[in-house]
């Protein structure tokens, strides 16, 4: 399964750091960049690993719970026409489960800034105050101090 997500007018994508909560973006190709191993989180300067939204995990979910329905629906639905001439078990697969309703990917955010990082080059939006104040390059861990 391939989840899509939208990316801004400026071609960001909305990240969300799980170790502490807050909200980035990062460019579509720096995030596609295979010589990208690592992010780190502009915010609390660590390597959470996992950026996904809640939006992002919630459409993930509801996909994964469809195909597993589907795929238990269809074993039942095997098991119906093997016993459909056994006289002594009667077995029926019953309704198909209805899909999970999949919402649309949405942009948490949209009042961060793009902060230059010279140190590799790369951008993200984030907090105009985290601009004032310093972040963390996105891209190596370094702190970066407007």
């Amino acid at each position: 399964m391939e989840i899509s997500v939208p990316c801004d007018e400026e071609g960001y994508i909305d990240l969300q750091c799980h170790l502490c909560g807050e909200h980035f973006k990062l460019l579509a190709q720096d995030i596609n960049d295979e010589s990208n191993i690592d992010i780190w989180c502009p915010y609390c300067g660590l390597n959470g690993q996992i950026y996904t939204s809640k939006d992002v995990e919630d459409v993930a979910l509801k996909m994964a719970i469809n195909e597993m329905n589907k795929m238990i629906f269809n074993a039942f639905k095997d098991m119906e026409k093997n016993m459909k001439h056994n006289k002594n078990i009667k077995f029926t697969a019953g309704k198909k489960p209805k899909d999970e309703a999949i919402n649309t990917i949405k942009s948490e955010v949209d009042n961060l800034e793009i902060k230059h990082y010279k140190c590799c080059g790369t951008t993200a939006k984030i907090k105009p105050l985290s601009i004032e104040t310093g972040s963390y390059c996105p891209r190596c861990g370094g702190i970066d101090y407007e």
